[in-house]
C-alpha cells in the first residue's frame, strides 16, 4: 500500500502542470468516475478516483475510493489508550491560534482528497492573520501573478485546485490580504523523491530569509509536515525536518490525517470515537504537551482529532463554517431528467474558467439539494446527464 501511495505522488508531482487546463469536463457524474475506476488498471486507480469524486463535491465517495486501496481496522493498545486518557481535548481552532502568537511558521497538512482539510484551514485565516501571518505557502499553486490578479481559475494550479474548498480557500487568504506563495519544485528528468523534499525546503527558506520579519503558514499534502522519519524512507527527511536544519526555526507542525473519519467507521480510528467531540479537537495534558500520536511519536507536534461528520441540510456541517455560509436550495421542480450536476460560480468567474464556490449532484427530485456559499452574486450552472446545460441564472446570497 505505501509502495502505491509513493507511485501516486510521483506521478502527480510530475504531472502537476500538464493537468491545470484540459477539454474534457473536470466536474463529473458520480457514476462516470465508478465506470472509469472499473475499467482502470493502474496501481493508484483509487486514489485518483477520490480525487476526481472530491473535485466533484462528492466528500463520503471520496473517502470510499480512498479506503479501498487497502484500508484496515485499526486499533490502540491498553498502554496507549492510558497515554491518550493524560489529555484533555480543547477547541482546535483556538489553540492553534493562541499558539500562533509565539510561533514563526505553521505548517498544517491535508489528505487531497479530502475537503474538510482546506475547510479546516480556511477556518484558521483570519485569526493567524491577526497574529501577524502575511506568507501563506501552498504545493497546488503555480500562478506567478495570482497576488495581483486575486483570481482562482483552472490554470492557478494543479488538479487539486480544481476542487472548490481549495479554490475557496486561497481566495479567502487573497481577500485578507495574504501574500501567497509557490513551494512546490519544477521536475527535471532524474530528479527523485527526495530532490523534492529538498526544494520545497529550500524554497520556503529563501522566501522566510527574504521576509524575515513574517511570520510564514505553510499547507501541504500528507508527509511532507513529518519532523521525524517519513514513511517513505528513501525522502531520508522529509520537507518540514529539512525546513527546520535550513532555517534554525522549529515550525509548529498540525497533522490533520490520521484523526479523520474514514469512508467506513470501521476503519477511523478508535481516537475519533475515545474522544467523543462535536468540534475539532486537539488534546493537551496537564503540562501543556500536546498529543501527536502513540507515546514517542515524532511525525507532527500535534494531531487534530476531527469528530464524524454530521449532514445538514444534505451536507457536511463544516462547509458552513461556523455560520458564515449559507444553504441556497436548488428547485428541482423545472428537472425533468436525472441526475444533474450543479456548479455555482462567482459573477463573472465562469467566463474566466473560475472554479466554481461549489458542485453538488443531485441525483433525483426528492434530494435535500443545498449549495453551501458565502455571501455575493453567483452564477448557477446546472448541466444534464450529457453534461449539457440546462439551466443558467444569477442569484444572490
Amino acid at each position: 500500500m505505501k509502495q502505491v501511495f509513493t507511485i501516486l505522488l510521483l506521478v502527480l508531482s510530475f504531472s502537476f502542470k500538464l493537468n491545470a487546463q484540459t477539454k474534457k469536463e473536470i466536474y463529473k457524474f458520480s457514476e462516470d468516475i465508478s465506470t472509469k475506476l472499473k475499467k482502470d488498471t493502474v496501481p493508484w486507480r483509487f486514489q485518483s478516483a477520490a480525487v476526481d469524486y472530491s473535485i466533484s463535491g462528492n466528500y463520503k465517495k471520496a473517502l470510499q475510493a480512498y479506503d479501498m486501496q487497502g484500508a484496515e481496522r485499526q486499533s490502540i493498545s491498553t498502554k496507549d489508550s492510558l497515554y491518550f486518557d493524560n489529555f484533555k481535548p480543547t477547541n482546535a481552532k483556538d489553540y492553534i491560534i493562541n499558539r500562533s502568537k509565539k510561533e514563526r511558521v505553521i505548517i498544517i497538512n491535508e489528505a487531497h482528497n479530502n475537503s474538510m482539510h482546506r475547510v479546516f484551514t480556511t477556518s484558521l485565516l483570519k485569526g493567524l492573520y491577526k497574529n501577524g501571518y502575511r506568507y501563506f505557502g501552498l504545493e497546488v499553486l503555480y500562478d506567478t501573478l495570482i497576488n495581483k490578479s486575486k483570481f482562482v481559475n483552472l490554470e492557478s494550479g494543479n488538479i487539486y485546485l480544481h476542487e472548490s474548498q481549495n479554490s475557496n480557500l486561497i481566495k479567502e487568504a487573497l481577500n485578507i490580504g495574504f501574500v501567497l506563495f509557490d513551494y512546490e519544485y519544477d521536475y527535471v528528468k532524474g530528479m527523485t523523491a527526495k530532490d523534492r523534499e529538498i526544494i520545497q525546503a529550500e524554497k520556503i527558506a529563501k522566501m522566510m530569509e527574504q521576509h524575515p520579519k513574517d511570520k510564514f503558514l505553510i499547507h501541504c499534502g500528507y508527509d511532507h509536515l513529518n519532523e521525524g522519519i517519513p514513511e517513505i524512507k528513501s525522502w531520508e527527511k522529509a520537507m518540514a525536518g529539512r525546513l527546520s536544519d535550513r532555517t534554525g526555526v522549529n515550525p509548529f507542525t498540525i497533522n490533520q490525517i490520521p484523526c479523520s473519519e474514514k469512508g467506513s467507521p470501521e476503519f477511523s480510528n478508535p481516537y475519533i470515537r475515545i474522544a467523543n467531540q462535536k468540534k475539532p479537537v486537539i488534546m493537551v495534558n496537564g503540562n501543556a504537551e500536546t498529543f501527536n500520536g502513540p507515546e514517542g511519536n515524532g511525525v507532527a507536534d500535534c494531531r487534530i482529532i476531527h469528530p464524524v461528520t454530521v449532514y445538514k441540510k444534505g451536507r457536511p456541517d463544516w462547509l458552513y463554517l461556523d455560520g458564515r455560509r449559507k444553504a441556497y436550495r436548488i428547485k428541482t421542480d423545472s428537472i425533468i431528467n436525472f441526475p444533474v450536476l450543479v456548479l455555482a460560480y462567482r459573477s463573472n468567474e465562469f467566463e474566466k474558467e473560475g472554479v466554481p464556490a461549489d458542485v453538488i449532484e443531485i441525483n433525483d427530485k426528492n434530494q435535500e439539494a443545498n449549495l453551501i456559499l458565502d455571501k455575493g452574486t453567483y452564477r448557477i450552472l446546472i448541466k444534464n446527464r450529457d453534461y449539457k446545460t440546462i439551466f443558467d441564472y444569477q442569484t444572490k446570497i
